[in-house]
């Protein structure tokens, strides 16, 4: 299925690499390393990280990075980690990336269990393995001592879940030319390539007003009716299918009793798109049947109360990123699943880290850290590692491909 986007220059570039000794003993180290990571990543999945409060796992990751080895060491005043492995000069610099946050609020009880083989625990998978991928393909690099043409920055961002909006990738770019790639590791296959960004535009949308007794003061505007008429509104919203475009209220809350006309009332709203033109069209939708709720209500009752207002904040903003499937990165990430005898596929869009680079023009993907997983974003998350070392050795072959081997081959990423 993908062997048309396989390029004859890229299959003999990893013929090449394949052959070379030191890529073999850094294969065959992965291999062994299977279980050490597998601790590691236990480890780090033990220590809380709430989006917004990552910093003492970011602190425990950073200790890791220094046993590394690697240079110039940093924790950014976004809560980042990471530190570079440094190439001939002569190559690009990649930035290869996991991240510190988990979606379990503080005060989640991060019990292991082990069970058939799997390993159960909130954020386990998600982004426990990722993280854990990350050290293992510094680790063999420094069993072998292969010197590469290319940087290699390795590390870890803070905030790439829900409300965390992405911040700290979006963090790490600001004001920075110098990474020409980047490489997200989520848990999955390492069949699955996603080099498209879902992009997302996220309200907490409050309705208030006087409020009142249900039978004393009927007549006053009523902030949840508010809330209905926009909620019916936007239901009736048509968004194109190609583009995939959604939009959804997730959570809606307000009002103190079956008595009572409701003070206030709020909905968290999620507007989504792989396209961020066509995500800026359906905002441009919404927002005015927002406000057109609040007056239609207001106008029903002709209150000399106070009106119904509404607060419309916008609590997340994640940018929609294409890249052409020809490009480097992805070529590179699909040959090097290939020759290690996968069948990639290149996946449906989705929302990742990788979004931030890929809407700036600098190419990225999202792979996937190695073995099974499920019960994603739940109580009961698992991982199963059989054959999970399959997940480093694609990154570390992908990483090869990259940023060149001295004496051996070109960098097939663009410095």
């Amino acid at each position: 299925m993908t062997e048309k986007f396989i390029s004859k220059t890229m299959e003999e570039s990893f013929s090449q690499l394949l052959a070379n000794p030191l890529v073999k003993k850094g294969l065959d180290f992965l291999k062994k390393d299977a279980e050490n990571t597998l601790e590691e990543q236990i480890e780090l999945t033990c220590i809380p990280a709430p989006s917004f409060l990552e910093e003492e796992r970011g602190n425990v990751y950073k200790e890791k990075l220094a046993l590394l080895g690697l240079s110039k060491i940093e924790k950014d005043k976004h809560g980042n980690v990471f530190g570079i492995r440094y190439g001939t000069g002569e190559g690009p610099r990649l930035f290869v990336s996991a991240h510190l946050d988990t979606v379990f609020p503080e005060g989640t009880d991060i019990l292991v269990r082990k069970k058939e083989g799997k390993v159960f625990a909130p954020g386990i998978s998600d982004d426990g393995r990722g993280l854990a991928a990350v050290l293992s393909v510094a680790r063999a690099f420094n069993d072998t001592n292969i010197q590469t043409k290319g940087d290699i920055i390795f590390g870890a961002t803070v905030g790439e879940e829900g409300l965390g909006d992405l911040r700290g990738v979006k963090g790490f770019f600001l004001n920075r030319s110098d990474i020409d790639g980047f490489i997200s590791i989520e848990p999955g296959s390492p069949e699955n390539i996603v080099y498209l960004g879902t992009g997302s535009h996220r309200y907490q949308i409050t309705y208030k007003g006087s409020g009142g007794h249900s039978f004393g003061d009927f007549g006053i505007p009523s902030a949840i009716h508010a809330l209905g008429r926009a909620i019916s509104k936007i239901s009736d919203i048509q968004t194109p299918v190609d583009p995939k475009t959604t939009f959804t209220v997730g959570t809606i809350k307000g009002g103190t009793s079956v008595n009572t006309i409701a003070e206030e009332a709020s909905m968290m709203l999620d507007l989504r798109s792989n396209s961020q033109e066509e995500l800026l069209l359906l905002e441009k939708k919404v927002l005015p049947l927002l406000k057109l709720a609040a007056e239609e209500e207001n106008t029903r009752w002709k209150s000399e109360k106070t009106a119904i207002e509404v607060d419309i904040k916008l609590v997340g903003d994640r940018p929609a990123g294409s890249q052409n499937s020809n490009n480097a990165i992805v070529q590179t990430s699909l040959t090097a699943a290939r020759m290690l005898g996968f069948n990639p596929e290149l996946s449906s869009a989705s929302s990742t880290d990788s979004n931030v680079p890929i809407s700036l023009g600098i190419p990225a993907v999202t792979l996937g850290g190695g073995g099974d997983c499920g019960g994603i974003h739940t109580l009961d998350e698992y991982f199963d590692p059989k054959n999970d070392y399959l997940g480093p050795q694609n990154l570390f072959l992908t990483i090869l491909g990259l940023v060149g081997v001295k004496g051996e081959t070109e960098a097939l990423l663009t410095k």
